[in-house]
């Protein structure tokens, strides 16, 4: 084993520089996003093939895309992982056993791994990282909030990851609805100069996050442009960031500049991983629901979606968002048959300690079924389902931002009921809710307008 301690005070598994500086690179990546960090894997195991962590890396990265069809490949490094286990440094077997378990679909033991972990090694950076983004994946905004809190005492300003600790932490605060500190905190890991040349995606992301949920749609767009060198090239984040856009614009009404978006930067060859096109689902749903025309932008998002029988039910979150595709395109037909092989594949799994269980009962399953409904023109069911399912939303994972779509599908089939003064009592109270808490946008007063009040124009 090792006697060789790194920057973070870790024991490394290696007693190669170079593998340890391909492992450095890749874990930057990771918190960057500048570029996926497999070929620095394959050049640390190509460097020290005895060195456990860097195919327990790849796995996990390649598990963090949540997309099925990579799941054979982690699995192989998982192989190779296993076979280099037992002269391994104690915190780097805790990281095989944490990626062992998000391959199992255990992402909450796995994150209570990681936990463990970082409260001996608070400077894990990769077990920060990971925690916190499976810690997404669930919609757990307590540990987003609480783990970078816990770490960030331990760290060294001088640390090149400093920002990128930081941004987890500004991020977590955000989604714990604690927008002046989120903001702070992400500025701060976004300051010129301070931290050298780091561009720092993640914090950018959080203080758009801030300005969305408090309808700041000027100050979130002029952000966002202000920031752009930092995550508009060469950054696999990017498509997330112009969905920020795309949210401040549509807050605007600016439906023209989301289309045009829509158009230049979500679609076609810019969209490589499925978590790109929820992204695109997720925006051109929000036009609709306005009654805005995309035309073929539906069926063409559609070709891109994994809609292989074999992967229904591996992640509610992304099977919600291929139906919103389905049903955009008004294939009403495959989105019943999508539904009915994630029922299946959720419901009847053999492991039932996948996290994927409860997302699909509580969340996933009837969110499904409210948007075919809405879909057929059935628009009481929409609402009777989805206004009880709003408490439990954030077992679906994602963000607050993410996970508005419930509501705004909410409010918009109440605006279209008909013969039922409470299920549009609902639409409204969901949209008091949302003008209490961001004001009275552009976008607030075309909902109440749909619901036939003028409360939100006062």
């Amino acid at each position: 084993m090792s006697s060789v301690i790194d920057s973070h005070r870790l024991r490394r598994g290696t007693d190669s520089v170079l593998a340890a500086q391909h492992v450095e690179q890749a874990l930057w990546r990771m918190m960057s996003f500048y570029d996926t960090p497999l070929a620095d894997l394959d050049a640390a195991c190509a460097a020290d093939p005895g060195w456990l962590l860097p195919p327990v890396m790849k796995a996990g990265f390649l598990l963090s895309l949540t997309e099925p069809a990579l799941v054979p490949q982690a699995r192989e490094a998982l192989d190779v992982a296993a076979a280099l286990e037992r002269q391994a440094p104690a915190h780097e077997r805790a990281h095989l056993a944490a990626t062992r378990l998000v391959l199992q679909g255990q992402w909450h033991q796995a994150c209570q791994v990681w936990d463990e972990l970082l409260l001996v090694q608070p400077r894990d950076a990769l077990a920060l990282q990971w925690a916190g983004l499976w810690d997404f994946y669930r919609g757990d905004a307590f540990h987003l909030r609480q783990r970078p809190a816990r770490a960030l005492p331990h760290w060294d300003e001088s640390d090149p990851l400093y920002p990128y600790v930081l941004a987890l932490h500004a991020f977590g605060l955000e989604e714990n609805h604690l927008y002046p500190q989120a903001e702070e905190a992400g500025r701060r890991a976004t300051e010129p100069g301070a931290w050298g040349q780091a561009r720092v995606p993640w914090a950018v992301h959080a203080v758009a996050h801030a300005m969305e949920m408090q309808g700041r749609f000027e100050a979130g767009a002029t952000w966002l442009r202000q920031h752009q060198r930092d995550w508009a090239e060469g950054n696999g984040f990017a498509q997330h960031l112009w969905w920020h856009l795309g949210l401040f614009r549509l807050e605007n009404l600016d439906t023209t500049g989301v289309l045009r978006l829509v158009d230049n930067r979500l679609s076609g060859a810019a969209l490589q991983a499925t978590l790109q096109r929820l992204d695109a689902a997720s925006l051109l749903w929000r036009l609709h629901l306005l009654g805005v025309e995309v035309g073929e932008r539906w069926s063409q998002l559609l070709q891109g979606f994994d809609l292989a029988e074999a992967h229904a039910g591996y992640y509610a979150f992304n099977d919600a968002h291929a139906v919103l595709a389905m049903v955009g395109a008004g294939d009403l037909a495959r989105a019943e048959g999508w539904l009915a092989r994630c029922a299946q594949s959720s419901l009847q799994d053999s492991s039932p300690r996948r996290a994927n269980h409860a997302m699909a009962r509580d969340v996933g399953l009837p969110l499904m079924r409210a948007l075919i409904a809405f879909g057929r023109g059935d628009f009481n069911t929409v609402v009777t389902t989805l206004y009880p399912l709003r408490p439990l939303a954030q077992r679906l994972g994602g963000s607050h931002a993410q996970r508005e779509v419930i509501d705004l599908t909410l409010i918009a089939a109440a605006g279209r009921v008909r013969g039922s003064a409470l299920h549009h009592a609902m639409g409204q109270a969901v949209l008091d809710e949302r003008v209490m808490a961001r004001t009275a946008t552009p976008l607030s007063r075309r909902y109440g307008e749909q619901l036939g009040t003028q409360r939100v124009a006062a």
